[in-house]
């Protein structure tokens, strides 16, 4: 069997186990026995353990973002990011549990730096499929401002009982909207801080007086 056959054989069983052991190493071995796979094979697919596999779904789920913008060219850029946010969740929501434990694992200090790595390759993801090949200064100002909209929303709908999340989208769109006028504020200001940083023999100066 492929690794990528394992993997997607083992991903759904862990899942299903985690609400009731955590993400632990008992967790693993017992989905990989229901899906009649072997420890051996356990290792092979996920070395790393827990946070292999938590790895491995953000992946899955940043692909399913992508592909759901991908197949929605006519949107607006504003309209894609939404699109390509609320995919990624509806996508996770047969494993909330999952979610919520999978968030207090990476909070940990010794796996916060893969957390952040893995919300700055979903922020990078999500722009990327929305057509952005920014490589200056709004590179990072729009993944900033995407992650900051994301973890909001993800920890608002994860406490979200609304018939089919109605609350939790509605909420989307209105952080959707406080971000997209965001830039235009901090404009001026981005401005004056570079003329403040220039030197003055360096300014464009106003022709004077023929």
């Amino acid at each position: 069997m492929t690794l990528e056959a394992l993997q997607t054989q083992l991903l759904p069983a862990i899942l299903d186990e985690v609400p009731f052991d955590g993400w632990t190493d008992r967790c693993l071995a017992h989905a990989a026995k229901l899906a009649g796979l072997t420890q051996v094979d356990l290792l092979r697919a996920f070395p790393g353990g827990a946070i292999d596999v938590l790895a491995y779904w953000n992946r899955a789920l940043d692909r399913s973002a992508a592909d759901a913008i991908a197949a929605s060219p006519e949107l607006k850029v504003r309209e894609k990011i939404t699109l390509g946010v609320r995919t990624r969740l509806e996508a996770a929501a047969p494993h909330k549990e999952a979610v919520r434990r999978g968030l207090g694992l990476l909070a940990l200090p010794g796996h916060a730096a893969t957390g952040a790595r893995l919300l700055a390759g979903t922020m990078n993801a999500l722009w990327y499929a929305a057509g952005d090949r920014a490589t200056d200064f709004n590179y990072y100002t729009k993944r900033g401002l995407l992650a900051g909209v994301y973890l909001a929303t993800l920890l608002y709908w994860l406490d979200d009982d609304s018939e089919g999340s109605a609350a939790t989208w509605a909420f989307l769109d209105k952080r959707i909207a406080d971000a997209m006028r965001l830039p235009t504020l901090v404009a001026p200001l981005r401005a004056g801080v570079k003329t403040l940083l220039t030197p003055p023999f360096l300014r464009r100066q106003a022709p004077g007086p023929v």
